[in-house]
């Protein structure tokens, strides 16, 4: 199933940061102790056989609470055997589109002479990367990050005992960022089993150990920052943050709860400056656990797909529905043939549930989906035109996408004049002069947008000359009157915003808009 656009942004300050190794070590020595006052106990509030008052001190955080220990060394000691420390060989190219003739003449003539004839040539060197992973079966199956082991020429896994192993890469997951390689060894290995990381709640201890720097098994400690963050890694994934300090070099390493169970791996920083901050982010261990089942059985990952684009649902969206507490994917546009148009879904339809089960939004929806089987048949609950229908799908496997390129993304210099007005937007109806000025093709029905008003929602909304309405809750428009007369409807009916589907640069999208004057 395809989703709004997720890839992961990329900036300079702050950012985010793959945690694998680098060079530099900054060291800094930071203590803190605290001593605990004793219990007051009967004897210190007695004197002379009576009892005196005595007056209430402030009492310092507590350090134990539902069985969380003082000290994590017990645990640390459980574990740290089965993290290891993951190193890469890859091959890279330092030299990439050198062309030979910006060479002096004699290296010009050499290169020349074996076969290059003035063509831009690389020049491959050996680059060695660190990371870091854990060993969940005793037979020596170990997760990592994919980022860690990906374009590996060799892969080498060194255990806290100083014994070194060559691995084989079983499968990797890039959407995922998760990667399963094996070891053989000649007895059983120390291995970590997963938790579930659905129990955890913002505030729980968490310890994370791996390779920072190449510093093997280190060891920190924090708290749960948040759960379900969103980075703009993908549609899959829903991040853990901890504040435990993880560093590059972290990637790949286990996140254990107070049991020693693994909830998440480490996988990226949020740093302005490259180090840690405070801000890391791990895989959760359901994830993981589903990704890794797959790998092991099939050296890949296949996902269900349902074949639509779909929109999260904003609370203007949701008045358009009628009612401001609705959750759910609005379905945007349905692929011909597929899976949801062979099922009946329609542009518009509001996906509430999977199954039964509700859903949040539309990454909700998108990993709901790709979490089912290829070939099993789910029953999704739409919003449709104010009632609730099912609808049954048989879901097929993912295919790779592609993107269609624009290759005339300019506004046309100059637009046929605007018929009508409406929410801030000049509107005309689709005629020949107007698909040749705004070079909309054939198939493109609707009323094209000729101007935006900059103090408009639809300017705060993203609209632009250019894109067509197609459609004014739900309901196909052709002409400006059209679109003024949805806008009325919606009035009438005490609406304060309309679903609009636009077509255009960006392709089909639905837009809430406020209602104003029609």
């Amino acid at each position: 199933m395809d989703n709004e656009n997720t890839k992961t942004p990329r900036t300079r300050h702050p950012r985010l940061v793959a945690a694998t190794s680098a060079a530099g070590i900054l060291v800094l020595g930071l203590g803190a102790f605290a001593l605990l006052p004793r219990p007051i106990s009967d004897t210190d509030t007695q004197a002379a056989g009576h009892f005196v008052q005595v007056a209430a001190r402030p009492m310092p955080p507590r350090m134990l609470e539902a069985g969380a220990p003082f000290s994590f060394a017990d645990l640390v000691e459980r574990v740290s055997p089965a993290v290891v420390t993951v190193t890469v060989e890859q091959e890279i190219n330092a030299a990439a589109g050198m062309n030979p003739q910006d060479l002096p003449e004699p290296f010009r003539d050499f290169f020349n002479q074996f076969g290059q004839q003035g063509k831009p040539f690389n020049i491959p060197r050996k680059a060695v990367a660190m990371g870091s992973g854990f060993i969940i079966d005793k037979s020596g199956y170990i997760v990592t990050n994919n980022h860690v082991v990906e374009s590996a020429k060799s892969i080498k896994v060194k255990l806290t005992d100083g014994r070194e192993f060559d691995a084989r890469l079983i499968g990797a997951d890039p959407a995922t960022d998760v990667a399963l390689v094996k070891i053989r060894s000649d007895r059983p290995l120390p291995s970590v089993e997963f938790g579930d990381d659905r129990q955890i709640r913002v505030g729980d201890w968490v310890i994370a150990v791996g390779n920072p720097f190449g510093l093997s098994n280190t060891v920190t400690a924090g708290i749960v920052s948040s759960i379900g963050r969103d980075v703009g890694n993908g549609p899959y994934t829903n991040f853990i943050q901890i504040d435990a300090p993880i560093n590059r070099g972290n990637s790949g390493g286990p996140t254990f709860d107070i049991r020693g169970k693994v909830i998440g791996m480490n996988s990226m920083i949020f740093s302005p400056s490259g180090g840690s901050v405070g801000i890391g982010f791990a895989i959760p261990a359901s994830t993981l656990h589903d990704v890794v089942a797959q790998l092991l059985a099939h050296g890949r990952v296949a996902r269900g797909w349902l074949g639509v684009e779909v929109q999260a649902i904003t609370p203007e969206m949701a008045a358009s529905f009628g009612a401001k507490d609705l959750k759910g994917a609005i379905v945007a546009n349905v692929v011909p043939g597929g899976p949801a148009a062979k099922a009946g879904f329609r542009q518009g339809d509001l996906v509430v549930a999977i199954n039964g089960t509700s859903i949040d939004d539309s990454r909700d929806l998108t990993r709901r989906v790709a979490a089912l089987p290829a070939g099993t048949t789910a029953t999704f609950t739409v919003v449709r035109e104010g009632s609730r229908r099912d609808l049954h799908a048989k879901v097929s496997m993912r295919k790779d996408e592609q993107v269609a390129s624009n290759d005339n993304p300019d506004q046309p210099a100059s637009a046929p004049g605007t018929t009508a007005e409406a929410m801030g937007l000049g509107l005309a109806a689709v005629t020949p002069d107007v698909r040749r000025a705004y070079n909309l093709g054939q198939e493109i029905d609707g009323v094209v947008v000729t101007k935006v008003d900059p103090n408009s929602d639809a300017a705060d909304k993203g609209v632009q000359p250019g894109d067509v309405v197609v459609s004014i809750a739900n309901k196909p428009v052709h002409t400006p009157q059209e679109v003024k007369s949805r806008i009325a409807d919606a009035q009438a009916a005490g609406r304060t915003a309309v679903l609009i589907l636009l077509t255009g640069q960006n392709g089909e999208r639905f837009v809430a808009l406020k209602i104003g004057k029609a």
